[in-house]
């Protein structure tokens, strides 16, 4: 989700950049990368000074951290100087993960967020919000929702600008929300009824099957949800005024220009 959010800006500032993909577009200059094919890695890295990190699912999953900090240890070797990685706040695999790259790659900047405002337009929440019902197998825990545009311009500030070397960023929204009052504000956004339902384990990962997650996607989800929406990502941080020197974009601002999109008229 932030891949395309740094490449509008880096394109807007005039940098040159390469996107890599699992599939690949020879023709424009788009090299095949998978996290799984260490073969692959070399010619996204070639001639490459900066690098953005971003492990699909998620860095607290199996094997994530050995697996970037296999690829920051190759980027070294291949003289790239900057690197910003994005991790997950309340994630101890995640943290793990940080420190096996760091180790490579002493002056990593980490973007350590909370949960993304967008999964609920462009990632796993997009069909519950469509449908009306947040089911999800956790109690209504508040959370500190970050809005990727905050992310993705510290990303591009981390990777083309000095002062952000060695930094640890944890980015959080203004404030905290429970499911309830995020189905509230995504309620008046898109003005239909938006509501938080807690559903078991189970129940959830049959939900996620249905709309096409394999199951081993879903149930690492749940193991993830469960982890971290326990009330210990409550506070907000002063990460991204840190780094942008303003306050975090809001959620209301966000479900506004969600809802502007149209990406909520569709049906699930």
């Amino acid at each position: 989700m932030t891949g395309r959010r740094l490449t509008r800006l880096l394109t807007e500032r005039g940098v040159d950049h390469r996107v890599g993909s699992r599939a690949g577009h020879p023709p424009t200059d788009t090299p095949r990368f998978d996290w799984h094919s260490p073969d692959t890695w070399d010619t996204a890295l070639e001639g490459t000074d900066a690098v953005y990190l971003c492990y699909h699912p998620d860095l607290a999953f199996p094997g994530a951290g050995a697996t970037v900090a296999a690829f920051a240890e190759r980027a070294a070797a291949q003289g790239v100087r900057r690197m910003a990685l994005v991790s997950g706040r309340g994630e101890p695999e995640a943290q793990r993960a940080e420190q096996e790259v760091r180790a490579h790659f002493p002056d990593l900047t980490v973007l350590r967020c909370s949960f993304f405002a967008q999964n609920f337009s462009e990632g796993f929440f997009l069909d519950a919000v469509r449908s009306g019902t947040l089911a999800l197998p956790v109690a209504d825990v508040p959370e500190p929702f970050v809005d990727l545009d905050d992310v993705a311009e510290i990303a591009v500030r981390a990777l083309t600008e000095p002062g952000h070397a060695g930094e640890l960023y944890e980015l959080t929204g203004p404030r905290a929300l429970s499911f309830a009052e995020a189905g509230g504000v995504l309620g008046a956004a898109t003005g239909r009824p938006v509501a938080h339902l807690k559903v078991t384990p189970d129940e959830f990962v049959a939900g996620a099957a249905a709309q096409g997650t394999p199951e081993e996607l879903a149930r690492g989800l749940v193991a993830l949800v469960q982890e971290v929406l326990d009330g210990r990502n409550v506070e907000p941080t002063d990460g991204v005024r840190r780094a942008l020197g303003r306050p975090a974009g809001g959620f209301e601002d966000y479900a506004a220009k969600a809802a502007a999109t149209g990406v909520w008229n569709r049906k699930a």
